[in-house]
């Protein structure tokens, strides 16, 4: 739904954005119209090859069935350029908070949760190199104490979600 948009504006000279449901975009459009939103309903973006400098997906591919997950992340390698990156964000499988979160959720029924390590190995399989993961919100605090206790903590799989970083 867009959420992240407003925090990459000012970063990136354009944003695209993507997604099967037309719900999904059209709320993303109502909130961040300096976005181009396209409806992808096919395991092929809708994007040109080395268009982008960022493919990034935050808590997609665990709505992707596992045998797909491969061709998604090289979907994410193809339309980024060389030296750019990739970057998902998904749910951490192994906190049982995020686990108990993602079962009550309707929205998650089809959901399968992936380790940070099947993320890296996937995106190092699609053609992606320097793969960087760190597990994030694991204290509910946003003090500088907080903060550096968990980013020094990043390399356990404790928090409830992760980050993996590559490079095209």
């Amino acid at each position: 739904v867009g959420s992240l948009h407003p925090h990459l504006a000012d970063v990136f000279d354009r944003l695209d954005g993507c997604d099967v449901s037309k719900e999904s975009l059209a709320r993303a459009s109502a909130e961040n119209p300096h976005v181009a939103y396209s409806v992808c309903n096919t395991s092929r973006l809708p994007y040109a090859d080395g268009m982008f400098d960022l493919a990034f997906a935050s808590c997609v591919v665990h709505h992707v069935p596992p045998a797909s997950w491969l061709d998604f992340f090289r979907e994410m390698r193809r339309v980024v350029r060389r030296g750019g990156l990739g970057c998902i964000i998904e749910h951490n499988p192994y906190n049982p908070l995020t686990r108990m979160a993602v079962l009550r959720c309707p929205f998650d029924k089809d959901a399968v949760l992936l380790r940070a390590g099947k993320a890296a190995s996937l995106l190092e399989q699609a053609g992606f190199r320097d793969v960087h993961c760190e597990h994030f919100l694991l204290l509910p605090s946003a003090k500088p104490l907080a903060r550096k206790l968990e980013g020094a903590l990043a390399w356990l799989p404790l928090g409830a979600q992760y980050a993996c970083v590559a490079r095209a």
